[in-house]
Parts: C-alpha cells; structure tokens; sequence
C-alpha cells in the first residue's frame, strides 16, 4: 500500500457527516433560542392578524368618541410604540439570521466533507478496480499462451 492510498484509507476509515442541527442546538443560549423563537413567530401569520387587529381595536377606540381618546387622530403614541417595536424587534431578528447563516456554512463545510470522502472511495474503487482487470487480462494471457503451448 503506497502514501496516498494509506493517506486514502486514513481519511476514509474516519466519519466525516455530522449532525450540525444537534451540535448548532447545543450551543445554543438561552437567548439565542428565545430571539429564534421572536423571529419565528414575528415572521408568522398569526403574528400579522394578531398585530392588524390590535392595531384595528387601538385606532377604534381612539376614533369612537364614546370612550376617553389616550391617543387621538393622528394616532401619535401608536406610531411611537410601533416605532419602538420595530426598533427591538429588528436587531433580534438579524440576530437570528446570523445564527442561521453560521448554521448554514457548518452544514455546507459538513456537505464538502462527505462528498470529498465519497469521491475519495470512489476513486479508490475506480483505482482497485483497474487494478483487478488488468490483473484478469494478465490471468486471461498466461492462460492463452498455456493452451496455445499445448
């Protein structure tokens, strides 16, 4: 066996794939997992129906004038909250694609890898079978000149 086939074989006796939905999850804060579920949610439909509403029953009950008006038309205080959300909500969002994004390279570093090794075994298996029929030619010839010679 030469160094590149022990250098082959090295790399191929060694499991390559890996979990990186466990091993990301595991490294994972308590933070870090509370602003993925912020992003899921503020992301969701549910959120947008639930946020119109609210909306809808905030400049409604600021618009009847059967109740007292907290925040008259044009609605000042409401943009002010909005603004503030939007302003928290932003950076814990990105936070969370960020953590995506490095979740996504590790998972693209571990897709490298385990093709790399596959191409290895195959061009492992590609040489050896080369091997293997020029070995049978060479059987296949001895056996030829054999019964020519009797």
């Amino acid at each position: 066996m030469d160094n590149k086939e022990k250098l082959i074989h090295s790399y191929i006796d060694k499991k390559v794939s890996k979990n990186i939905n466990e091993e990301h999850k595991d490294s994972l804060t308590f933070g870090d997992r509370m602003a993925d579920k912020l992003a899921d949610y503020a992301g969701s439909w549910s959120f947008i129906f639930t946020f119109s509403f609210l909306l809808i029953v905030w400049m409604v009950i600021n618009s009847v004038a059967l109740i007292r008006h907290f925040d008259p038309y044009p609605f000042i205080l409401l943009n002010l909250v909005l603004s503030c959300l939007a302003a928290i909500q932003a950076p814990i969002i990105m936070m969370s694609q960020n953590r995506q994004e490095a979740k996504d390279r590790l998972k693209a570093q571990n897709d490298y890898e385990v093709n790399l090794k596959a191409e290895l075994i195959i061009e492992d298996l590609h040489t050896k079978a080369d091997k293997i029929i020029e070995n049978q030619e060479k059987i296949l010839k001895l056996l030829e000149s054999q019964t020519q010679k009797q």
